[in-house]
């Protein structure tokens, strides 16, 4: 049976540079990059060196400690570059791709007639397995566990955030075939959650193999991590996998095509570009072509593989990481006004009734990365629990893991977030807490103790 949950808590931050409904695909050319340290708490063990010629679906390194789960190359090309940091650590592996892509092929099948684990050995094989997470951590899915139910957000709520309605109007037979394989791998229910106040395209509405929620409210309720806590909490020894609805579709084209088509549709957005709208192209893309065709504005530019929340800083020949869907572009905030909250203002952006923004609740914002102060004492000030829509008490779980009490972050809930969860607090926090920095620290703490 479907449900239907209200989020009350949270904020919908509204900034100018929303990407227009146009897609442009670009022609495959330039360097891709996989990044390891966009997937959390694996050790990279490589599998090719520079100089060798490689198809999409060809593995580039293992997990060392999971030497099952293979991460492979979005594109043919030459491996042109391993690029390393301290210690010697892999950050990046580089590859110069053909025109056109070669895929390295794999028999299609109907994942209706295969076991569960023929299955997870084709994802396995084939470098999709990376692509499904889990709750607790927000690592990698194991794939010796058996999920007690796999969730998809059908709609982000993040600012700037791609519209998924907009990007699946056209129907995806491939994310029908999907979803089937996924349930291949789970006893529960593999939760499809669409915005209440929306018109779904038939992909989503008439999809099979699932329970179809609505949920209505403001940002975080896209955020999968909230969808999980309102419909099926996760205790302590427990695991739910969640992916995103265009890695379906990569699913689905792997039983269906037999090949590894990495192909992504992301939103380019922010207000420090001339164009913004959508772009067609593949995990791990160099964004260096697409800011010449969107057309970067001069100034002292952010530009962010990910939400203005929750997004990695990246350079402008940077990389798309793996799981992000959108490439946002704002103002440094460099500059520092003169009494800076004394004084007046009309057009500020304020949470609280600081300035008047509250009086023109739907006005769009034009916002810089300035923190507008320095770190100060944490102290409660009943801030968070506004934009945070779980049951759980969001400062007295980070002051737990500033302290480092792994009992205590237990009670207080560190099973059921991630960092993006905190991201709303870290923007409205007058104390400047790096929140997010802190749930991860918190995270990998509570893993490797009981790893």
């Amino acid at each position: 049976m479907s449900e239907y949950v209200k989020i009350k808590k949270g904020l919908n931050l509204k900034l100018v540079g929303e990407a227009v409904r146009t897609i442009t695909e670009l022609p495959v050319a330039g360097i891709f990059a996989i990044k390891p340290k966009d997937f959390v708490g694996i050790t990279p063990k490589l599998l090719v060196k520079a100089g060798a010629n490689v198809e999409a679906g060809t593995p580039l390194f293992y997990d060392k400690n999971d030497e099952s789960v293979l991460f492979c190359s979005p594109v043919s090309g030459e491996v042109i570059e391993i690029i390393r940091g301290d210690k010697r650590v892999i950050l990046e592996i580089r590859i110069l791709a053909d025109k056109d892509i070669k895929y390295r092929s794999c028999t299609p099948s109907d994942p209706n007639l295969l076991s569960e684990k023929e299955i997870t050995e084709k994802l396995l094989k084939n470098g999709i397995w990376p692509f499904i997470r889990q709750r607790p951590y927000g690592t990698i899915a194991n794939p010796k566990d058996r999920p007690k139910a796999i969730f998809i957000s059908g709609f982000d709520t993040n600012p700037l955030a791609p519209d998924y309605d907009f990007i699946f109007s056209e129907k995806e037979t491939d994310f029908q075939t999907g979803l089937d394989a996924l349930k291949k791998l789970t006893t529960g229910k593999i939760h499809l959650n669409l915005k209440a106040d929306s018109s779904p395209p038939a992909v989503f509405s008439q999809a099979q193999n699932v329970q179809i929620n609505t949920i209505s409210g403001p940002h975080p309720a896209g955020n999968v991590g909230v969808q999980i806590h309102h419909i099926d909490p996760i205790n302590k020894g427990e695991v739910v996998w969640h992916i995103n609805p265009q890695d379906v579709v990569i699913i689905g084209k792997l039983f269906s095509k037999g090949i590894f088509d990495a192909v992504r549709t992301i939103a380019v957005t922010g207000t420090q570009l001339e164009k913004t709208q959508y772009y067609k192209t593949i995990v791990g893309t160099t964004i260096k072509n697409i800011l010449a065709d969107a057309v970067l504005k001069k100034g002292d530019n952010r530009i962010i593989s990910g939400s203005v929340l929750s997004g990695s800083q990246i350079p402008a020949d940077g990389f798309l990481g793996f799981y992000d869907t959108q490439i946002s572009v704002i103002l440094e905030g460099n500059d520092y006004e003169f009494m800076g909250w004394l004084a007046p203002g009309f057009n500020k952006f304020s949470v609280s009734r600081t300035f008047f923004s509250w009086l023109s609740p739907n006005k769009k914002h034009n916002l810089n990365t300035n923190l507008h102060g320095e770190e100060r004492p944490f102290v409660m000030t009943g801030q968070y629990e506004k934009v945070f829509p779980m049951d759980i008490y969001p400062v007295q779980l980070l002051k737990s893991i500033l302290i480092e009490d792994i009992d205590l972050m237990e009670k207080l809930g560190i099973y059921e977030v991630v960092e993006e969860d905190f991201a709303l607090c870290e923007l409205i926090c007058t104390s400047k807490i790096k929140s997010q920095e802190i749930i991860r620290h918190g995270l990998d703490m509570v893993r490797k103790e009981f790893s």
